[in-house]
């Protein structure tokens, strides 16, 4: 099986965060940065996949250069190559122009199964990897917790987790796009042996350009603003008899707090 996993570089999950100046994005100067976590649980699928399988597990990344530090333990952990588009300029922040970026070198390639996580850390948009779908005309399925393939036959079955508990298996033909969730599988750790290896590993990289994708002709996406909200404690006291208290907080809840 020859098997891609799109990866993308957040922001660690333990860091904490500053707004930066111009308060559309985070201060980046002093943060470190690993791989997304949904991402990094659909590398995991794809090695089990290839160790049962056999075959090729492959990296597809947009970023910058600094990306590589992410796509190299990905490669540690037991990927056998990579690609990296080129984005030093944060061009491609929308789900429509990265997925678009990444059909276009896909289209280049061969591929059973295109692996993605179901959302990223920083965004958390959830649509790349269903509009990656709809752009190569494959069959996909989102939110998936489990993965069986079958490659004589050409297909693959996920199981979807649903709303309320529920869970759907869906059967789909090869080549085809999964969305994976977090929590799926244990990660593997990445050993000293495969931190070696992946020093010598292909990272091809390609330039946005060579892609052929016009992104200025893209619908854009702009961050205009992004704030942290404001923390505080606030607590009111409702007086009265039982009867008349519950009337107060009910109300509350209605008009004020909208849960009911």
């Amino acid at each position: 099986m020859k098997i891609f996993v799109c990866l993308k570089e957040v922001p660690s999950r333990d860091t904490r965060y500053e707004v930066s100046p111009q308060g559309d994005w985070i201060k980046e100067a002093d943060l470190s940065f690993e791989i997304n976590e949904c991402d990094e649980y659909a590398l995991e699928e794809a090695l089990k996949l290839q160790e049962k399988f056999g075959g090729e597990v492959i990296l597809l990344t947009v970023g910058s250069e600094r990306a590589e530090k992410s796509m190299r333990k990905g490669l540690a952990m037991g990927a056998d190559r990579g690609i990296l588009i080129e984005d030093p300029n944060r061009q491609l922040i929308s789900p429509l122009a990265i997925a678009s970026v990444m059909a276009e070198t896909l289209k280049k390639e061969q591929y059973d199964l295109i692996l993605a996580g179901t959302q990223s850390d920083d965004y958390g948009y959830a649509q790349t990897g269903v509009m990656l779908a709809e752009l190569l005309g494959l069959p996909h399925a989102t939110i998936v917790m489990e993965v069986a393939a079958d490659p004589q036959g050409a297909k693959v079955t996920a199981l979807r987790e649903m709303e309320s508990g529920w869970f759907q298996r869906v059967q789909m033909p090869m080549p085809a796009v999964l969305t994976i969730q977090a929590g799926i599988s244990h990660i593997r750790f990445t050993s000293l042996k495969g931190i070696m290896a992946a020093k010598r590993k292909e990272i091809r990289k390609v330039r946005l350009e060579e892609t052929g994708v016009d992104v200025s002709a893209l619908p854009a996406l702009e961050v205009s603003r992004l704030y942290l909200p404001d923390t505080g404690k606030k607590a009111e006291m409702l007086q009265g008899d039982p009867e008349t208290v519950v009337a107060q907080l009910v109300d509350k809840l209605r008009k004020e707090a909208r849960v009911i």
